[in-house]
Formats: structure tokens, C-alpha cells, sequence
């Protein structure tokens, strides 16, 4: 028998039958009833509960609604985080839709079938504790240099353990992911860990530039080396003396600059373009590419000597679909940092919205996630973001991501059960040895999942 306490579910109803109806549905939650606003805001205070279904229509003046919009809101400004489904009459659909323009999680009409209003308040439960998780989560980050990483996926965490670890050293690091994974994030928390933290972090994008300018961008020029050079300027690597610099896109790097690269890693010295001084520069080189760099090698594009110069720490960054948990978790923080940049309030996801969001490959990983999330901010309307806000196709109920722990365990255990008794031959005694359980148990499981000996 679990000693653990019913969760708190608030009602407020001034119908004493529906009251009763309501508790009868919801045995397997602490019910708190409440008649009234006044009443609701005590509970609200007392229990804080997670989910509250309230009706509309309250005393004093149940015919209209005013009572019920006005607790709605008080209860929204006092929990912001609390689910509110609101019960109306069948014919009150503008007042329902209302309600979830202010706010509210769900509004289901009256008479109501137990079923479907049971599923509605559980999912709006497993809602509330996905954020509060957030909220721990986020809670216990430290101010530190990875403070911008949002993750809750433990080969992430273990890898900003790394990056926390190669930081103290002044090592050449090789940021791998594909593109829109967080590799310049990484590398700023890098530096920010390091003892050059109060020097420059300069990036470079070296896909992003013209070959034929690249190497002055990197090396700068002296005056007169060209036409159009004015001035003597230094280039990247010397503004970033004493820093960091990150060399975005290396795979992209001209051969002929790869090798002007080797030289520097080797000697730590820069010749500006037309000048004839070597110029000495302290700087810690970190890199990334979505690029296979050894294939590159093969094919002749990509000096071999130069990667293990660049290579002396490599740290391979896993694509977002890969992340457990991490599509979500950072879609709450892009909708509440985006919604708070547009005046939008309190914008919650749907759970439409996060289905889609969860069953979606995400090709452009975080970076395509945060642009669909601002257009999807901007884009929608009330206090809710939708699938049709997200913009993106909802799948088939075959593709969803199962939560539910229950089925999940079946699962788990029937597969368990198939294997142990294909490895023991049918044997329901080895079966059951192997599986840790006694031979009736086995015979009760496999009842229960149907399968016959």
C-alpha cells in the first residue's frame, strides 16, 4: 500500500450535487471543495493546489459570470503556474473561450463525462510538474559561465562537466555538432570558466567570409598591402590576444590559410598581410565545425597535421533529438523569454503544441527550435500556443511520445517476460529465475499480458 499523500485538486462548485459528482470522479485525488470566491482563495492559500476546476457561476450572483472571471484572474495573479478548468453550460462557449484567453488551462461544458474530464485534469498535473521541475532545475544552475545551457540531458550535463574540467588548461578544443547544437555557446562558457575570462572572446565564422579577405580578417594588414588598405589594422587573432579565439566552421578554412594556421599554433607569432614583423600573440584557439573533419582528410580538403594540432581536446556535441527531455524543458524558456521581450504575459504551451514539438526531428536543432517558438509567440493568440501556432504537422497518435509510467512498465515488462522465455526455451521456471520472481508471479504476468506457455 502507497503511503504517498493524494495530491490536492481544488473544486469550485456551488452545486451541491455536481460537488458530489465531481468527488466521486476524482477519488484518487485530496478534493477541496469550495462554494464561492472567497472560500477558493482560502484554499488557493492553504493547499496550493495544482489543478482547480471551478464553474463560472458563483454566488453572489450565480446567473452571471463575473464572479467566476474575477476568481480566475485572482487566482492566476496569486498561482500563476496553477491548471484552472473551467465547467460552463453547453451553450456558453464565448464566456469558455474567454476564460482561456485569460488564462485558464481547459473549459469543458456541462454535463461533463468523468472519462475525458479525468484525462484533462491528469495531463494538466503531469503540465504543473513538468514546470515546477523547470523551475527547480533552473533554480539550481549556478551563475556560471555554462548559465546559458538549458539541459536536463545527462550526456549534456556531462559534457558541460567536461568543458568546466579542459577550461583551466589553456588546450586547444574541438567543439563537433551539427549545425544550430549550441557549439559557440559551448565555447563561451569555455572561456568564461577560464583564467582568460576577463580577456576578449572574438569569433570568426570562416564560412562566412570571402576566401580572398579571410586571411586579412584573421591576420591583419598593414597600410597600403592593398588597395583599399588605408590603414594598418590587426587582425582577428591579435585583437584576441590574451583571450579566446574561436574559429567557427574550420572544416571551411581554405587550404592555404590551413597552413598560415598550422604556423601560428606551431610558433605563436602572426605576419600581418604585406608586413615583415612577426608579431608574438597569446591565445587560446577553440574551434567547431558540423563537418567530418577526418573524411575531409581522406579527400585531400583538410590538413591532417592541422586537425591533431586543432584536436588535443575533442568534445562531440549530441544533435537535439538525441537530448532526453531537452526539447521541452527548452521550449518553456524560449516561449517565457520571448513572450516577455513581446509584452505577451504569461504564454503557456498546449499540450498539442508540445506533442508536435516533441515528435519533431528538429534538423536545425536549438536554433531552428528558438526561430519557430518567436514566430510562434508573436503569432498566437490568447493566453495559450497551439499546434497551429507551432506551425508544424501533428503526428499520428502512433508517433507520440508515451508518458504514461503505467503503460510504459507493461511494456517494459512484457518485453521482458517474451525475452526471458525465448532465452529459457519456454521453461517458465528458468523463465522466472531469470526475471527475479517467483514461478506463479511469471504465471500471473503472463496472464495479465495474455501470453500463452
Amino acid at each position: 500500500m502507497s503511503s504517498e499523500k493524494p495530491r490536492p485538486l481544488l473544486i469550485v462548485e456551488d452545486d451541491p450535487a455536481l460537488q458530489k459528482q465531481i468527488r466521486w470522479a476524482f477519488d484518487q485525488y485530496e478534493t477541496l471543495l469550495a462554494d464561492d470566491r472567497e472560500s477558493a482563495l482560502v484554499q488557493i492559500r492553504r493547499n496550493a493546489p495544482a489543478v482547480v476546476t471551478m464553474d463560472l457561476g458563483l454566488p453572489p450572483d450565480a446567473d452571471s459570470v463575473s464572479e467566476g472571471f474575477a476568481l480566475l484572474q485572482q487566482i492566476l495573479e496569486a498561482a500563476p503556474d496553477t491548471k484552472v478548468i473551467v465547467l460552463t453550460g453547453q451553450n456558453d462557449q464565448a464566456n469558455a473561450l474567454r476564460a482561456v484567453a485569460l488564462g485558464a488551462y481547459d473549459f469543458f461544458a456541462k454535463p461533463f463525462e468523468p472519462e475525458i474530464l479525468s484525462l484533462t485534469v491528469e495531463r494538466a498535473f503531469r503540465l504543473h510538474d513538468l514546470q515546477q521541475e523547470n523551475h527547480r532545475l533552473q533554480a539550481m544552475q549556478q551563475p556560471d559561465a555554462l548559465g546559458g545551457l538549458i539541459t536536463r540531458d545527462p550526456a549534456m550535463l556531462k559534457l558541460c562537466r567536461t568543458v568546466e574540467k579542459v577550461a583551466t588548461s589553456n588546450a586547444t578544443v574541438l567543439f563537433l555538432g551539427e549545425s544550430g547544437t549550441g557549439k559557440e555557446v559551448l565555447a563561451r562558457g569555455l572561456h568564461g570558466s577560464s583564467s582568460r575570462r576577463d580577456e576578449r572572446f572574438v569569433a570568426i565564422n570562416c564560412a562566412a567570409i570571402p576566401e580572398n579577405l579571410l586571411e586579412s580578417e584573421l591576420f591583419g594588414y598593414e597600410k597600403g598591402a592593398f588597395t583599399g588598405a588605408v590603414k594598418t589594422t590587426p587582425g582577428k587573432i591579435e585583437t584576441a590576444d590574451g583571450g579566446t579565439l574561436f574559429l567557427d566552421e574550420i572544416g571551411d578554412l581554405p587550404m592555404p590559410l590551413q597552413a598560415k594556421l598550422l604556423r601560428f599554433l606551431q610558433e605563436r607569432v602572426v605576419e600581418r598581410v604585406g608586413g615583415r614583423h612577426e608579431i608574438p600573440v597569446d591565445v587560446r584557439i577553440v574551434c567547431a565545425t558540423h563537418q567530418d573533419l577526418k573524411t575531409l582528410i581522406k579527400e585531400g580538403r583538410f590538413r591532417e597535421d592541422l586537425y591533431y594540432r586543432l584536436a588535443e581536446i575533442v568534445v562531440e556535441i549530441p544533435p537535439l533529438r538525441d537530448r532526453l527531455g531537452d526539447v521541452s524543458l527548452l521550449s518553456h524558456a524560449f516561449v517565457k523569454r520571448f513572450a516577455a521581450e513581446n509584452n505577451r504575459g504569461s504564454l503557456l504551451l498546449r499540450e498539442d503544441a508540445l506533442r508536435v514539438i516533441e515528435t519533431h526531428r528538429w534538423p536545425g536543432n536549438v536554433r531552428e527550435l528558438e526561430n519557430c517558438l518567436k514566430r510562434a509567440v508573436i503569432m498566437s493568440e490568447g493566453g495559450h500556443i497551439t499546434a497551429d501556432d507551432i506551425g508544424l504537422e501533428l503526428p499520428p497518435d502512433g508517433e507520440a511520445p508515451i508518458l504514461d509510467l503505467r503503460q510504459i512498465r507493461d511494456e517494459a515488462e512484457r518485453r521482458a517476460i517474451l525475452a526471458a522465455l525465448g532465452r529459457s526455451n519456454g521453461n517458465v521456471v528458468k523463465a522466472a529465475e531469470m526475471l527475479g520472481v517467483s514461478r506463479p508471479t511469471l504465471y500471473d504476468l503472463m496472464h495479465r499480458f495474455g501470453l500463452k506457455q
